[in-house]
C-alpha cells in the first residue's frame, strides 16, 4: 500500500516522472485531497496512478485558464470539487460545470476551460490511457501539433500561493 503526499509538478517532465513513480507502486494507493490553493496561476498534483489510469488534483486561481487542446491517448473526466469551470469547444460550445458536477472528455476531444467567479477552482482529474504504446501525457493543439501543458502558449503563469497558506477543505 502506498501513501502519497501533495507535491505540485512544475513541468511536463516532473509530471511524467511522478506519474511513472506512482504507477510503479503495487497495490492500493491511499491519498488525501487537500491541496494548497494558488493566489495566481494553477497547480497539478498527481495523487495516484497505474499503467492505465492517473488521478490528479488541479487547482486554479480565480482567473486561471488554459488554451484549446486535446489528449489523443487518453479519455479523461474532470469533477469539480470547488468553484465553477467554463468548458469550451472549438466551435464556440460552452458548458458550465459547478461543484459536484463533472465532464467526460473522450480521447481527441478539443477543449479549453477557465475558472469562473472569485472562488479558486479545484478539480479532480481522472485519465485513462487508450493505447499503452503511445505517450500517456500526449497533448496536441487544434492542428495536431504537440502542445506542452506547462507552456506560455497554454497560458501558464508563475504560481503564487496564498500567504498564509490557504487549503481546499
Amino acid at each position: 500500500m502506498t501513501n502519497t503526499s501533495l507535491t505540485p509538478t512544475k513541468n511536463t517532465e516532473a509530471m511524467r516522472s511522478t506519474v511513472e513513480s506512482l504507477a510503479s507502486a503495487k497495490g492500493p494507493t491511499i491519498f488525501q485531497i487537500c491541496p494548497q490553493l494558488p493566489k495566481k496561476g494553477r497547480t497539478d498534483t498527481p495523487l495516484a496512478a497505474t499503467e492505465l489510469m492517473s488521478v490528479v488534483i488541479k487547482t486554479y486561481a480565480a482567473d486561471g485558464e488554459n488554451e484549446l487542446h486535446a489528449h489523443p491517448n487518453e479519455d479523461h473526466v474532470f469533477i469539480v470539487l470547488q468553484g465553477e469551470a467554463g468548458f469550451h469547444g472549438p466551435r464556440g460550445e460552452t458548458h458550465t460545470v459547478g461543484r459536484h458536477g463533472g465532464i467526460l472528455l473522450p480521447r481527441g476531444t478539443l477543449y479549453w476551460f477557465k475558472a469562473i467567479g472569485e472562488i479558486p477552482l479545484v478539480m479532480l482529474r481522472v485519465g485513462a490511457v487508450t493505447d499503452l504504446a503511445a505517450d500517456p501525457l500526449a497533448r496536441i493543439d487544434e492542428h495536431g501539433n504537440p502542445f506542452d501543458g506547462y507552456s506560455q502558449a497554454n497560458k501558464q503563469v508563475d504560481v503564487q500561493m496564498h500567504e498564509p497558506p490557504l487549503f481546499f477543505e
